[in-house]
């Protein structure tokens, strides 16, 4: 018997016949989640689902696929561009091999690589995208960004930074105050 993989079966349910699994360990922070939205609201669906079809209850249990899912519950507007109908391929397997299924896609996602990620930062800048551009698109706070720019060390990702705001001091240094005042502070803290 010939195999034929899930995905070449892939087939539009409605989202109230598709039901949680009990046992999916995956959770996605909430920065993750609002990229996840902006993603499936930029590109739509990319990806089906994966589901088993409970015959005895006439519903799909996710295997993975949970937070694609929980985009169109929590979004009216994906849901409604979407017509409520999200994409499925369907798996028949029992549920050890299904909770099975769902670790292994869990993990096959891997995680992100500094040195990759950093590259794409530089590629992007280098293409004239700011930072608020690179921000929104990739899901990044500006902070991810600068530590990003700084691994690759160009010169050239820093050259629109505005570094005139630098801290100067209220009053002129006087070293003899500091020692003094240094040396109050060791004599009045209590030792614990």
């Amino acid at each position: 018997m010939k195999f034929t993989s899930p995905v070449y079966h892939v087939t539009a349910v409605p989202i109230e016949k598709i039901v949680p699994n009990t046992y999916n360990p995956n959770t996605v922070a909430p920065p993750e989640l609002a990229l996840l939205y902006d993603s499936i609201k930029e590109d739509g669906y990319t990806m089906p689902i994966v589901c088993y079809y409970s015959s005895d209850d006439d519903n799909y249990i996710i295997v993975d696929g949970f937070h694609r899912y929980r985009v169109m519950l929590e979004h009216e507007d994906i849901y409604e561009r979407e017509g409520g109908l999200l994409p499925v391929s369907v798996i028949d397997k029992p549920i050890a091999q299904r909770m099975a299924s769902t670790i292994r896609h869990n993990r096959a996602r891997g995680s992100h690589d500094v040195d990759l990620m950093s590259n794409i930062v530089r590629e992007l800048h280098d293409l004239g995208r700011s930072d608020t551009w690179i921000s929104k698109h990739l899901g990044m706070d500006k902070d991810e960004i600068l530590r990003l720019k700084q691994i690759t060390g160009l010169v050239s990702l820093f050259r629109d930074m505005d570094f005139r705001m630098a801290w100067t001091p209220e009053t002129d240094f006087d070293e003899s105050e500091a020692e003094a005042a240094a040396a109050e502070d060791i004599e009045t803290e209590p030792f614990e």
